[in-house]
């Protein structure tokens, strides 16, 4: 159990609601920060801000799954309020203090830096990952669905960079009658998608094969649709972009051309909020657990 841990909630969408709810259930004591427009009601749970907690107490502090942004806000979907840190506010939490977060970037983590916070990014661990591809390829399908007006059965889909997330968005797509090409450099990689009965090919050969493509599905966070292969694509062709912002899509040179393509980053969120609520909350508690006990020197 977590009791007599601070854990301090920091913003998030539908997804922290899970999160709240789990952590309440092994009896920590939650203080949320950007919540004063939730309505429910959590046992150990209550609405704070960073001016009534006394950051010598706290022991975890979690942010979203979208982190921070590059101004230093904490996004929360429960607060009219715009949520920042305090200045120094960090620096009075104890040595213990552990940062959790879906994502980082470069201002939270110097932020945990020049405070001397343990970060720990939830996203970047396998398990959260390939928990979340589930949800991820579930949205691809429904966004290729309204966005197009062919089947996904017998229509030609390329998927690009075939780590985590683009495995299980390859066997999604093949298993509902696509022919699905997969796009990736990696030797090891290519091996995997010739067990799974998947043709593949390079980046660098990307522009010479996409000629008769219907969707492409992009997992890679960098540059990869470019003019080069946009320019060769029909213009009937769908891009769906899973990337990290700012996607690996040319959009400028594909709105031109009449190519849609749509950014689609965090889709676990938007079409199934509690489930992927769920898997942060399970693979966080653990986390908490394991930092609560040594922190205790004891067993949980």
């Amino acid at each position: 159990m977590l009791t007599d841990m601070h854990i301090a909630i920091v913003g998030g969408d539908a997804r922290q609601l899970e999160v709240i709810r789990k952590l309440s259930e092994y009896d920590a004591k939650l203080s949320l920060i950007g919540f004063d427009q939730l309505d429910d009601g959590f046992v150990g749970a209550n609405k704070q801000t960073f001016y009534t907690i006394d950051p010598k107490t706290v022991d975890a502090i979690v942010l979203p799954v979208s982190g921070m942004s590059q101004e230093g806000e904490i996004e929360s979907i429960f607060s009219g309020e715009k949520t920042f840190f305090p200045e120094n506010w960090l620096k009075k939490t104890p040595d213990h203090t552990v940062i959790y977060s879906g994502i980082s970037n470069n201002v939270l983590k110097k932020l945990a830096s020049n405070n001397e916070c343990q970060l720990i990014e939830l996203l970047e661990r396998d398990d959260v990952a390939i928990y979340n591809s589930i949800p991820t390829a579930e949205g691809a399908v429904m966004m290729v669905i309204q966005n197009t007006d062919i089947t996904i059965h017998d229509s030609n889909v390329a998927v690009t960079g075939f780590g985590r997330v683009g495995m299980t968005v390859a066997r999604t797509f093949k298993n509902l009658g696509a022919r699905v090409e997969v796009i990736a450099n990696e030797l090891n990689l290519r091996a995997r998608a010739f067990e799974m009965h998947l043709d593949s090919y390079s980046l660098a050969e990307l522009p010479q094969r996409v000629k008769n493509i219907d969707v492409i599905i992009n997992t890679i966070p960098a540059k990869v649709l470019s003019v080069d292969v946009l320019s060769k694509m029909p213009p009937h062709a769908l891009v769906i972009d899973l990337a990290s912002k700012p996607g690996g899509t040319d959009f400028r040179y594909a709105e031109k051309r009449g190519i849609k393509a749509l950014l689609a980053p965090g889709l676990p969120g938007i079409v199934a909020p509690k489930t992927a609520g769920k898997i942060i909350a399970n693979v966080l508690t653990a986390l908490l657990l394991e930092q609560w006990s040594a922190n205790k020197g004891g067993s949980v």
